[in-house]
């Protein structure tokens, strides 16, 4: 089943399929073809193992896909070679992860802004930027802290903010409450529909919890590497 409608395009993925090749092969994604509208909160869910984050893995261009195109804002992956996909990934695309993967010897303020120093921002404009963006996601008390000082649902909020850094066209957020409690979970969701809603982020996340439906504007239901339902919010 392909889910191919909607205005303002920011992001597709046209007939993808991911194969590895463990004996026969498995199929992780199979002739997937979708569309991300720019400034909405997408949520792709569906039961374990349906190839969500593989599917994430290759919008973000952590993966390549076994056939098929990924394009994000007119350019597609395929054309690209490795260092040019990693230049896209570091300005235009923003990644959160289950386990918030900080530096635990750099604090809160230098986590956020590592992304900037990558594509050689001044020092002036990364310690103004970072400093904004933690405070945008409530950790404008916290930024001198170290991960280890900080609670899961600070660290998230780090990671989120540290994924914002350098204005990406998309957010590409995997199970990002997958390793939170029921509370931090929500006050995560919350900050994601907030941001979307305030600034006009585009977040595409990744969680088999059902109660992500909630927060969603358009949710994609993944089966065996395919979409087997679109709804809107």
């Amino acid at each position: 089943m392909s889910e191919t409608d909607g205005n303002d395009v920011i992001m597709t993925a046209e007939k993808v399929s991911k194969i590895f090749l463990v004996g026969a092969g498995v199929r992780a994604v199979d002739d997937l073809s979708m569309q991300v509208r720019e400034e909405e909160f997408l949520l792709v869910t569906g039961p374990s193992g349906c190839g969500k984050s593989t599917l994430l893995s290759l919008l973000g261009g952590l993966d390549r896909p076994t056939y098929g195109e990924v394009t994000l804002r007119q350019q597609k992956y395929s054309d690209l070679n490795e260092n040019g996909l990693a230049q896209l990934r570091r300005t235009e695309i923003g990644f959160v992860f289950q386990f918030f993967n900080l530096l635990n010897d750099l604090t809160a303020k230098e986590n956020v802004q590592l992304p900037m120093r990558l594509i050689g921002k001044e020092l002036d404009f990364m310690q103004e930027r970072s400093e904004m963006l933690l405070s945008q996601v409530g950790l404008q008390d916290r930024m001198d802290h170290y991960p280890f000082e900080l609670s899961g649902g600070e660290q998230q909020r780090v990671a989120v903010a540290r994924a914002l850094a350098n204005e990406p066209a998309v957010v590409l957020a995997d199970e990002p409450t997958g390793n939170l409690d029921s509370r931090n979970s929500a006050e995560v969701m919350n900050m994601f529909t907030r941001l979307n809603r305030e600034t006009g982020q585009t977040f595409v996340v990744v969680s088999h919890d059902e109660t992500a439906i909630d927060y969603a504007s358009r949710i994609l239901h993944m089966r065996d590497g395919a979409i087997e339902k679109v709804e809107e919010g």
